[in-house]
């Protein structure tokens, strides 16, 4: 029998019906507590991809101790997940590594890019457990460093697939995205291997800087070659852009990795003109989200817990960080252990392992040098009405077994690391 919502987490009482709770984790008096650390940045430019994060593990922890706990070895324990804004500095990210292991804590989970290179030797030696959501800190040097739920950038091809099938007359392209090594230059390089596989042809591609303030120069720019397409890659400024394409008067398809705070686009440009926009990241109301094949507990009543508690401050990673609590669960409750090493052990003798969308197995050596990414089913989303709806699941791993040395090759042109 295969993995199923139902029983991913067994032993958890009563399943995990999502009701309104506030920010505090609900703990039982006399009850075991297992700490689950997240050591991200909850203010700063970065906060927006770590504190709903935080937040939406908050929702998690709140319904399996409502429910009674988690069984694990034959004991039931409460979740408390524990946070540490770092901000995005690397120095603060050695403290708060520090801080959540000293603080007990049976895994600890990061954004990724630079710090978890400031703390992965560490975590190596200490045996520690780390969830990243960037697969490109992953090295043959770094098996305590998992990304069980969160596959960026190399979803973003399964955009450009869809597109190019569904709207067969877009020929031409340009990119813009952040100048980040972390984000913006690897979606880039998916994006460029993407296109070139689905023979669309890219014109041009744009890095700026974190400190731009006016983009209309920027898309006037790359709208002089006329492309067909405009793509945001995972440029964190994905509002200003559409506006500044919007103001431009620009007909063409939109794709990027994400369209956070699509409200705040809609109300800068209109929702006309941001119907079609494809992108990776469904609200989790979405009718496809409904069924035993994902692997996520509660999506619409997890959004809708969400929305009350926490206006407005949705994002990619709201689901993710809970994500990678739910796949940690299952792991301990394998291993009948909370010891770090025996999760990771239960989680990569899983050869299916559960994310989010369904179950779907571990990648990585060819372009990392360790299979230590989940890939799998991954939605494509477009703009519908004013909200985001799913309009097919594409596997992320099927396109990487075809293209990965037209990928190999994209980031090795901007001088990524490959193997």
């Amino acid at each position: 029998m295969g993995i199923t919502r139902r029983n991913l987490l067994r032993g958890t009482a009563a399943g995990l019906a999502v009701a309104g709770t506030g920010f505090s984790t609900q703990l039982l008096a006399g009850q075991k507590t297992v700490k689950i650390g997240l050591n991200i940045p909850m203010t700063g430019d970065y906060a927006p991809w770590g504190l709903p994060g935080l937040y939406g593990c908050t929702i998690v922890a709140n319904n399996i101790n409502a429910a009674g706990g988690v069984e694990i070895g034959g004991e039931t324990y409460m979740i408390e997940p524990v946070g540490y804004d770092h901000g995005y500095d690397t120095e603060k990210a050695i403290v708060g590594y520090n801080t959540l292991r000293h603080d007990d804590c049976a895994m600890i989970m990061m954004l990724g890019g630079s710090t978890v290179g400031s703390i992965i030797g560490r975590a190596q030696r200490n045996k520690m457990l780390i969830n990243t959501l960037l697969p490109s800190d992953i090295t043959p040097d770094t098996p305590n460093l998992v990304a069980p739920s969160e596959s960026h950038p190399l979803y973003n091809a399964t955009g450009v697939e869809w597109l190019a099938e569904n709207y067969p007359d877009a020929k031409t392209a340009v990119i813009v995205t952040t100048n980040d090594i972390e984000y913006g230059q690897q979606s880039a390089a998916v994006y460029q291997a993407a296109f070139e596989v689905a023979g669309i042809k890219v014109l041009d591609t744009n890095f700026h800087g974190f400190d731009v303030t006016d983009f209309a120069p920027i898309v006037q720019g790359l709208l002089a070659s006329k492309p067909d397409v405009f793509c945001m890659a995972t440029d964190v400024y994905t509002t200003p852009l559409v506006e500044a394409l919007y103001n431009a008067g620009y007909e063409g398809k939109i794709i990027s990795c994400t369209l956070d705070l699509y409200d705040e686009v809609i109300a800068k440009t209109s929702k006309e003109f941001v119907e079609g926009i494809i992108f990776q990241f469904p609200d989790f109301d979405d009718p496809a989200l409904q069924s035993d094949d994902i692997l996520f507990p509660d999506p619409a009543g997890f959004w809708d817990t969400f929305q009350k508690d926490y206006p407005g401050q949705w994002s990619a990673v709201a689901w993710e960080y809970p994500a990678n609590l739910v796949s940690w669960i299952a792991a301990a409750q394998a291993a009948g252990s909370t010891d770090p090493m025996a999760v990771l052990a239960a989680q990569k003798a899983n050869s299916t392992p559960p994310h989010a969308f369904g179950q779907g197995r571990w990648w990585g050596k060819d372009l990392y040098g360790l299979d230590n990414c989940v890939v799998g089913q991954w939605p494509v989303v477009t703009m519908q009405n004013g909200r985001a709806r799913i309009v097919e699941f594409r596997d992320v791993g099927a396109w990487l077994d075809k293209n990965v040395e037209v990928l190999k090759r994209k980031m090795q042109d901007l001088g990524l690391r490959t193997v």
